[in-house]
């Protein structure tokens, strides 16, 4: 049942969204017949914000472009969110139990049944490779920050049991691990790479980096969907109620139903998720667009329905969401020590951030100074005296940094992050810190200073929208209670690993033939139910 919003205006015709574009990848089996040579067109059209360039979320690029949007039903979390923030088990997978103890510990049962769509049991062996990845984020390129908290993942290979144990005083926010898009099939990556499964976990069990190298390469670029030809299905295996059929031309990618899925089947067979790099108004034109989740505004020009199609009204929904855009700083280099960081945190001023982002999306968003909530969140007035402290500039502070030069990267193009870029190059300026937009040259976390290979590095900051649920993993977080709260908000301003600037905007455009769309603003979007949408005839 679709939720009501005060704010829904009926529009008619297609949209377009002044939005990036977002990226899906999950699986084929080999065992179902080969995909129909219909177009990408005469599929139901899902439109996303960012670029559809991986399915495995885990990655740096798939953190760097919001993967989970279109790997959130392809390779589904062990909790779901759902639309008001709140954690589904997703019992259809996995189950999880929370034993007491010094360390937080957390039992993992797998469903017996849950197997991918290649007919391969889903065992600890595929989290254990994510728990490694994230272990060894360096190796593996990976972006998985809670993985930091655990201190060891317990598994025999093969297992439909494993165990977490996390480091003392952290593991309060458990049920953000292994979300959607971060648990991968762990066989046909090893497959891929030449290696058996013993020789896989041996190889993760010891760390052992050489022979590591072709098994990292995969998982870090195997599930890559920018060039249509390296889409390789025998890889992409699904666990969940989609999988990946094909990726086009244009960069959409085609969902089709996992019949071989252990759960409840998709409800539509097939769909085509476009990135928002596409020409809108073009496509408009072309096809359907159903269902939209953009964060750089509205449609703002019509296109109607397809050629021959009567144009039908839509339903507009806009709202602050519960992702934070926030400049992740680099560790190496010029943000190399805490003290410079904090030095140019002092120049940004969060209240034009916002302003510059409300502006471009046509959707009022809050500033905020708050890493461990969103700035809707009614906790965020709890942390108020030790966040708000940041709002605001300060050019005393500041101007140790005078002389120095800011790159600053974002996937793009996407002309609000370019808005908020020019609105910290304009209160940093008087301090005499130069601000770059540097998204030309590209804006993956994997080319941030400190994270990047050595010679490599060639950003000081990546702008990107996070889910404080989901960050921070070098925070101490014993539970979600207040008191923790302010203490981990405290520590990450001693730190300023990060400045939060505002909540993210988000717009949605639903078509009045899908129903059972749930709006929900976290990182997998409107699509985090995508397998219940039903679409009456037209």
């Amino acid at each position: 049942m679709r939720i009501a919003r005060q704010t829904a205006t009926r529009l008619v015709g297609g949209f377009v969204a002044a939005a990036m574009a977002w990226g899906l990848a999950a699986c084929a089996d080999k065992a179902e017949e080969a995909a129909p040579e219909d177009s990408t067109l005469d599929y139901p059209g899902y439109l996303v914000s960012t670029p559809l360039l991986t399915s495995n979320a885990g990655s740096s690029l798939g953190a760097s472009t919001n993967a989970q949007v279109l790997s959130g039903r392809v390779y589904p979390g062990v909790y779901t969110p759902g639309p008001s923030g709140q954690m589904i088990p997703n019992t259809d997978l996995a189950t999880a139990q929370v034993l007491p103890g010094e360390n937080r510990q957390v039992v993992y049962t797998i469903a017996e049944d849950a197997r991918f769509s290649d007919g391969v049991e889903i065992t600890c062996t595929d989290f254990f490779l994510t728990y490694k990845a994230g272990e060894m984020s360096e190796l593996f390129g990976s972006y998985l920050p809670l993985m930091e908290q655990v201190q060891n993942l317990e598994c025999t290979p093969g297992a439909k049991t494993f165990t977490v144990v996390f480091e003392q005083k952290m593991g309060g926010r458990w049920r953000n691990l292994f979300g959607p898009g971060e648990v991968l099939p762990a066989h046909s990556i090893a497959r891929k790479a030449g290696m058996s499964q013993q020789q896989l976990t041996s190889a993760l069990v010891n760390n052992d980096r050489a022979a590591l190298v072709d098994l990292v390469r995969v998982w870090r670029e195997g599930y890559n969907l920018g060039d249509p030809g390296s889409f390789d299905p025998d890889l992409q295996v699904s666990a969940g109620p989609y999988r990946i059929e094909k990726v086009g031309d244009r960069g959409e990618v085609v969902l089709a139903r996992n019949d071989s899925y252990y759960g409840d089947p998709a409800s539509l067979e097939r769909l085509t998720v476009w990135p928002g790099t596409s020409d809108v108004q073009e496509l408009s034109g072309q096809t359907r667009i159903r269902v939209a989740d953009v964060s750089n505004g509205a449609s703002h020009e019509i296109g109607g329905a397809a050629e021959g199609e009567e144009a039908d009204p839509h339903e507009v929904y806009s709202e602050a969401g519960a992702l934070t855009d926030t400049l992740l700083l680099g560790s190496d280099g010029l943000f190399a020590t805490k003290e410079a960081r904090g030095q140019f945190a002092a120049c940004v001023d969060q209240a034009a951030v916002a302003q510059a982002s409300s502006q471009a999306s046509g959707v009022e968003v809050p500033p905020t100074a708050a890493h461990v909530v969103g700035a809707t969140d009614p906790v965020r007035h709890q942390l108020a005296d030790i966040a708000d402290l940041h709002l605001g500039v300060d050019v005393g502070i500041a101007e140790a940094l005078r002389g120095s030069t800011v790159r600053i990267g974002y996937m793009g193009p996407d002309q609000r992050k370019a808005d908020m870029v020019e609105a910290i190059r304009v209160s940093c300026e008087p301090a005499g810190i130069a601000v770059v937009d540097a998204s030309a040259e590209g804006g993956d976390l994997g080319s941030l200073a400190g994270t990047a290979a050595p010679g490599t590095e060639t950003m000081d900051a990546v702008l990107r929208a996070v889910d404080p649920s989901a960050e921070y993993g070098e925070m101490e977080l014993e539970n979600t209670e207040t008191p923790a709260l302010r203490n981990a908000e405290r520590q990450l301003w001693e730190e300023v690993t990060a400045i939060p600037l505002a909540a993210q905007p988000r717009t949605f455009v639903i078509d009045p033939t899908v129903s059972n769309v749930n709006v929900y603003t976290g990182l997998t979007g409107i699509g985090w139910n995508l397998d219940r949408w039903q679409m009456s005839k037209d």
